[in-house]
């Protein structure tokens, strides 16, 4: 199968029969709130609010909520938000992890702990889904947001967590293209030699369920017929559900291009731990943070570790 809107992903996400639980990581902030209320009101998510317990309740009651009616769990004293919301998922109170007013990088912190439990021995990536008005299907890119310069066996983890993704999704046997500037791998170019080595270790049964392509440049992997224009034999142009970057740059640099062009929607997660992690944006659209949380609720219920 696949998914065509987030709509159908939506869906998904109601048809769970059990909602999961997020752990909010300093849920002290007014985008915080909102999306954790937007998932409450959309029966997408429970949460257990982890922070400063008054400054919650003040923004809570600020939007006429009941306080009794949410889980708030003050900061463990010597921890940090992220170091409480961790403990809360391994106790199995809470299914995934939610950022709030803490640090990137405070919220990995413990995420990667060895003693924690929660790590796949993967490289940690983010997945981002787009819905594009000239495409036919949702389309993934990644890493646009976590790994700088992933050398070849970071690429594989990158493109194994996608592929896990979209198992959890129900898609059998997802097609990844690997992009360069060019299609033919040159050793004066590191990038085309790891995506020929990618394509490679598929071919081989090295890697998940998937087919991979690469190297391949954007335009022939989006379009069949600027592919069959430049001779390039490959039957997955124009249907790939997953585009890897090179590196976190071009990763950022297309997928903020797609984010910004009309009619476009989009959702992501971090994947590559136990657990999926969200980063919700401030400048984030509600409905976009609702769709970060029903995905991650997928992703929680089916994978598999």
């Amino acid at each position: 199968m696949e998914l065509h809107n987030f709509s159908e992903m939506m869906a998904m996400n109601s048809s769970l029969g059990k909602k999961c639980t997020m752990a909010v990581a300093g849920a002290g902030i007014p985008s915080a709130i909102d999306a954790v209320l937007d998932a409450y009101d959309n029966q997408v998510a429970d949460a257990i609010l982890v922070g400063e317990p008054e400054v919650i309740r003040s923004l809570l009651r600020e939007r006429g909520r009941n306080v009794s009616s949410f889980n708030i769990v003050k900061t463990a004293a010597g921890q940090t938000p992220a170091d409480t919301a961790v403990e809360i998922i391994k106790q199995g109170d809470a299914d995934f992890l939610l950022k709030g007013m803490v640090e990137t990088s405070d919220l990995f912190r413990p995420v990667v702990k060895k003693e924690n439990g929660l790590r796949t021995g993967r490289t940690i990536s983010h997945v981002a889904f787009y819905q594009l008005p000239f495409y036919h299907k949702l389309l993934i890119t990644t890493d646009g947001g976590v790994c700088a310069y992933p050398d070849l066996n970071k690429k594989k983890d990158i493109l194994v967590n996608a592929v896990n993704t979209l198992h959890c999704l129900g898609y059998e046997n997802p097609k990844a293209a690997v992009l360069c500037c060019k299609e033919h791998a040159d050793e004066h170019m590191p990038e085309t030699m790891d995506a020929a080595a990618l394509k490679e270790m598929c071919a081989s049964g090295g890697l998940a369920s998937c087919i991979v392509e690469g190297p391949i440049s954007y335009d022939l992997a989006m379009s069949p017929e600027r592919a069959a224009i430049k001779k390039y034999d490959c039957p997955y142009c124009g249907d790939f559900d997953i585009l890897v970057s090179p590196n976190v740059h071009a990763g950022n640099i297309l997928g903020k291009c797609l984010e910004l062009l009309p009619g476009v929607t989009m959702a992501s997660y971090v994947a590559g731990a136990r657990i999926p992690i969200v980063l919700t944006s401030r400048a984030a659209p509600a409905e976009e943070r609702l769709r970060c949380i029903a995905l991650a609720g997928i992703v929680a219920s089916r994978q598999e570790g």
